[in-house]
């Protein structure tokens, strides 16, 4: 097998272990501080749940481009097994945890040695054939799609078979083993003392040399907007359903939480199929049409009458999501100076965490001032359509004016 695939195949299995391992204390979170650390005012568990779930994204916004400069010195894979080896220490620690403040202090640490999936979307972007980097990245997103899916629907079910603590240890692991795989059978082509040799830049200037790419700019926002578009409506999903079953309770948790599930596994469906699509006519055009298609399927989101219509349109969504996170990844590479790959990527991580962060925060905001949910879901049409029309002017537009005066100068 080509050196590329078994590198897939191994980095698939790990972003997999590392998102199921993020997502899932997400169903039962409230639960552990309520059994096992013995709060009891339903306000402070709510609370203590939102913040200690944010906390890793707060740390990892801040840290991820730091990595990425190491990673940019020293190689991907290193960053892979400080990340992995790390998470799978701190998980087991918070299963020894016996109040929240220490759990939001492990789950922040968990943010500072993260870096598991930009180092690998960065070691795939480097070590595969340019004809290949789309339907590459694309498996790639699938694996991280999947384990944010079943890792709450797993999380679930081992707590009601082992227990709270156990799953912690559990999860630890699973990635011990994902690290052990991506330590024996990843390869990676770096040469260190070429890397060695450029000067050391700091996080500021690498930011303001990347800038300077107006490309980059505009998929930073994509990766934002993505976040935001799908973060911002999820904790009023719930309330949602419930409104669309008039008043009925039964089932309501089983189908709250599959209609939220229900985009991750078309976007698993579509990323691979729209990644190689996108190495037969270009990145710029997939990113383009997601970026329209996305916008418009939040249309029918705002105008459902019933739970199974709102099913549907959520399955549309995550088709035209499934081509948006791996094209933007495989335009990150192709617009990024050499050398600067991983710092590039982790950038466009710290969007990803920023997205994560204000999007619920924002949802919740503005839900009162423009008509609920269905509200943000027509607000969230407009932003991915003004993105769409950015990502033209600063991808499509300007690619084609650099050929057009190419093809002048040609002929002068």
């Amino acid at each position: 097998m080509e050196r590329w695939k078994i590198n897939l195949g191994v980095l698939w299995f790990g972003q997999f272990m590392v998102m199921s391992g993020m997502t899932m204390i997400v169903p039962f979170l409230p639960l552990y501080l309520q059994q096992d650390l013995g709060m009891t005012d339903p306000h402070q568990i709510s609370t203590w749940a939102g913040i200690i779930f944010a906390g890793n994204f707060v740390t990892a916004f801040v840290f991820q481009p730091i990595w990425g400069g190491v990673a940019d010195r020293y190689g991907r894979k290193m960053m892979l097994l400080r990340s992995g080896f790390g998470m799978a220490i701190v998980m087991v620690l918070m299963g020894f945890a016996t109040n929240a403040w220490q759990l939001l202090g492990l789950r922040m640490l968990n943010g500072v040695i993260s870096g598991y999936v930009p180092a690998a979307v960065a070691l795939m972007s480097t070590n595969t054939p340019k004809a290949k980097m789309g339907f590459a990245l694309g498996t790639l997103q699938s694996g991280a799609v999947a384990g944010s899916i079943l890792g709450p629907f797993i999380g679930g079910l081992l707590a009601d078979a082992v227990g709270y603590r156990s799953i912690f240890y559990i999860t630890g692991s699973l990635l011990t083993l994902g690290s052990i795989l991506s330590w024996i059978f990843v390869k990676e082509k770096f040469n260190a003392s070429e890397a060695a040799k450029k000067p050391k830049i700091s996080i500021l200037k690498a930011w303001k040399n990347l800038q300077h790419i107006k490309q980059l700019p505009a998929l930073y926002t994509v990766t934002l907007m993505i976040q935001f578009a799908m973060q911002s409506s999820l904790p009023l999903m719930p309330l949602f359903v419930a409104d669309l079953l008039n008043g009925r309770t039964e089932n309501l948790a089983f189908l709250a939480g599959f209609v939220s599930s229900i985009t991750g596994f078309s976007n698993m469906i579509a990323s691979p199929l729209l990644g190689k699509w996108s190495d037969r006519i270009g990145s710029e055009k997939i990113l383009f049409f997601c970026l329209i298609g996305a916008g418009v399927a939040f249309i029918p989101q705002a105008l459902v009458s019933s739970v199974w219509q709102l099913f549907i349109a959520r399955f549309f969504l995550g088709i035209f999501l499934g081509g948006l996170l791996p094209t933007v990844n495989t335009l990150i590479r192709k617009y990024t100076p050499a050398g600067m790959e991983s710092r590039s990527y982790s950038f466009n991580s710290s969007f990803l965490s920023f997205g994560n962060m204000i999007g619920p925060v924002f949802g919740g905001f503005i839900s009162g001032y423009i008509g609920g949910i269905r509200g943000i879901f027509f607000f969230t049409t407009a932003m991915l359509l003004l993105n769409a029309f950015w990502a033209y002017l600063t991808l499509i537009r300007a690619k084609s004016a650099s050929l057009h005066s190419g093809d002048r100068q040609t002929v002068e």
